[in-house]
């Protein structure tokens, strides 16, 4: 089927991001939120994020054009002619099952459900609604603007036409979606939780600082921050968040909380956007690392 309108449910962070890089592709874009207040600082954060695109002539066409392609509503029934929905809501798999069922006789019946969840069973919110064959996970990754990898899940009832128009929908949004099924993490997560969290084991056991882990993960593997500047940029409730729903599903030590971590969001200590975490962000340019 030909994807022509999308719609987004949430304009959060994650929701914002992926209504700007589907209406920059030429995507007509409608964004659902419960207030107008939500659906305004949504807008303001895209605004502000393409007028930065446009500044560095990353733009093909102005920012005003882009944004023309946007609409906001309050009203489920601006949706019933979009041709896919993905939804950036909370995690919360009560929330989603009922967002979902709400929506399903409002819509196109071959039109495409699609949940952003990084760690809740699609399977699960797609047995919500009357349509779980044509129901995928398409898991972008934040900023979503920047980041080039999106994930697209499918479920042991997807149908092969509802997959390949998923994937396809992410390969035209300039991104580079890999296949995966509905295995608790997909694959970022089921990958990367484990090593964070093994990293908060370190530091418990006294294996080095947190300033001397970072370093030499960056400097001895490469990789462009280490695991707690990481987590205080992912958020460490997220992690917290995700750990459980993975151990709940697997029952094995690699993917249980670490006492650091759960003390440290039990404290409202989330890292960057509580300002702080593992590191105090007091000075938002020059972190300083917490001593526990």
């Amino acid at each position: 089927m030909a994807i022509k309108k999308v719609g987004i449910l949430g304009c959060g962070l994650m929701g914002s991001g992926i209504a700007q890089v589907a209406a920059t592709a030429g995507y007509d874009v409608v964004v659902l939120e419960q207030e107008q207040k939500f659906l305004d600082k949504g807008f303001a954060g895209i605004e502000k994020s393409l007028a930065k695109f446009a500044e560095k002539g990353n733009l093909k066409e102005p920012a005003a054009a882009v944004r023309g392609r946007l609409k906001g509503a309050t009203d489920r029934a601006a949706l019933a002619d979009c041709d896919i929905i993905i939804e950036a809501i909370i995690e919360n798999v009560e929330e989603k099952k009922k967002t979902f069922s709400a929506l399903d006789g409002l819509v196109k019946k071959d039109a495409i459900f699609a949940s952003n969840t990084s760690s809740i069973s699609i399977t699960e919110v797609a047995a919500a609604t009357r349509r779980p064959e044509r129901f995928v996970g398409l898991h972008f990754f934040n900023p979503v603007p920047l980041m080039k990898l999106v994930e697209v899940v499918r479920t042991i009832a997807t149908s092969d036409a509802a997959f390949d128009a998923a994937f396809e929908f992410g390969k035209s949004l300039g991104k580079v979606p890999v296949r995966t099924s509905d295995k608790t993490g997909f694959i970022v997560n089921r990958l990367l939780v484990p090593y964070l969290l093994d990293a908060i084991h370190a530091y418990e056991e006294g294996v080095g600082s947190i300033p001397d882990i970072d370093n030499s993960m960056k400097l001895g593997c490469g990789y462009p921050m280490g695991p707690f500047t990481l987590l205080d940029f992912v958020g460490l409730d997220t992690t917290y968040y995700i750990s459980q729903v993975m151990f709940e599903e697997f029952k094995e030590r690699r993917f249980a909380s670490p006492p650091l971590l759960k003390r440290l969001v039990m404290a409202g200590w989330y890292g960057r956007k509580s300002g702080k975490g593992f590191y105090d962000y007091a000075d938002p340019n020059n972190p300083v690392p917490v001593k526990f």
